[in-house]
């Protein structure tokens, strides 16, 4: 009799358990991911309908005080690297491989300590895109259209 009390109360237990929401602390900040492609379908339009907020998520893993701007033809933000980020050029490359992994279909065409670039799309219709080291220990990524 006990055993089959001690079964139910723990069956009950267990069941209320899956029922009851648990707590959550959503994160609603932007992924570098979703930033990245959303700057880069508004590219072939023109950049000007993104706001600066647009490419923060690109930044925010690795900088708190990214300065985005778009303009008609591109859509740039420059930001400081947390210092547990290493070095700028450790940030720039963990950017970088956001970049690749987000848009596989991105040709990365060049990969030195100071500078990345990708592009989309083929000649006359091609997004850029370039992370650059923005001197005194900041980072510079810049989207074009062509």
């Amino acid at each position: 009799m006990k055993t089959s009390k001690l079964f139910f109360t723990t069956f009950a237990v267990a069941s209320l358990a899956g029922i009851v929401p648990c707590a959550a602390n959503a994160d609603d900040s932007p992924t570098p991911c979703a930033s990245l492609k959303r700057i880069v379908a508004a590219g072939p339009g023109g950049f000007a309908s993104l706001t600066p907020d647009d490419g923060k998520g690109v930044a925010q893993p690795y900088g708190e005080d990214a300065q985005c701007s778009a303009a008609p033809g591109s859509y740039q933000c420059v930001w400081t690297p947390h210092r547990d980020s290493g070095s700028t050029a450790d940030a720039l490359q963990a950017v970088a491989a956001d970049i690749a992994s987000c848009l596989p279909d991105a040709t990365h065409d060049q990969n030195s300590p100071g500078r990345q670039h990708f592009y989309l799309g083929t000649p006359g219709k091609r997004t850029e895109i370039t992370l650059t080291s923005a001197g005194s220990g900041k980072l510079r990524l810049s989207i074009s259209g062509r």
